[in-house]
């Protein structure tokens, strides 16, 4: 498969999934609940897109552990949320790699 369609389809899915994780959230208003989803869906779209688009050497869910922290870790800092922002962009990007693995064989 075509690996920037491949990373489109893992990044349409991983921001779907983490926007669905977020919705029993409470937020002040739907003014911020609409730019904190906005937000997440972008950064897990990013994430999702580049795994399969990066080339680094590495087994690619090395490749999605090293860019879902590394992406994620933005986002944990200005909300003080680490524990699951990171969890989520690592879980992600990981079962991600793996996708992305079983793909190209």
């Amino acid at each position: 498969m075509n690996k920037v369609i491949l990373g489109a389809i893992c990044g349409l899915v991983f921001g779907v999934v983490d926007v669905l994780i977020m919705i029993p959230l409470k937020y002040e208003n739907n003014r911020k609940r609409t730019e904190a989803m906005g937000a997440a869906f972008l950064e897990r779209f990013m994430i999702g897109f580049l795994i399969p688009n990066v080339g680094l050497g590495i087994h690619p869910a090395l490749t999605g552990l090293l860019l879902g922290a590394g992406l994620s870790l933005p986002s944990a800092i200005i909300t003080r949320a680490y524990a699951p922002i990171i969890g989520v962009g690592m879980a992600g990007s990981v079962i991600i790699g793996f996708i992305v693995k079983a793909v190209a064989s």
